[in-house]
């Protein structure tokens, strides 16, 4: 059973850092693309972050890039969120998905989410 598993979100002052996590199990990790989403309330869900497999490739909403970076660590199962200077307009739940391919088809898994709040 794939499972997705968050961490790291709380509460950060505008200007800093917080370290989001995501292990993840029940498929085959390095094949898979995994991205971070948010949403913050009466607002659209936004993709925020992708990592391509194995790491090879990412890209970033523009909102963020310059402050947010994902990685990977395939020896782990897990994703990673680095978000930097933090600002107001960052706060929102982050969801952790996984595109994970079965039987020649695409399905989408997601984490339960973490909130995370920039406020002074």
């Amino acid at each position: 059973q794939v499972q997705l598993v968050e961490s790291g979100g709380g509460l950060v002052q505008p200007g800093g850092s917080l370290r989001l996590s995501c292990a993840a199990s029940g498929f085959i990790f390095r094949n898979t693309e995994m991205n971070w989403y948010r949403q913050a309330p009466g607002k659209e869900r936004e993709l925020v972050a992708a990592i391509s497999s194995a790491g090879r490739s990412t890209n970033y909403a523009d909102s963020v890039k310059g402050r947010f970076t994902i990685s990977r660590d395939d020896a782990k199962n897990t994703v990673y969120l680095q978000m930097n200077s933090l600002k107001p307009e960052d706060t929102a739940v982050y969801y952790c998905k996984a595109d994970v391919w079965r039987w020649g088809q695409m399905f989408d898994y997601w984490g339960q989410g973490t909130q995370v709040t920039v406020s002074s």
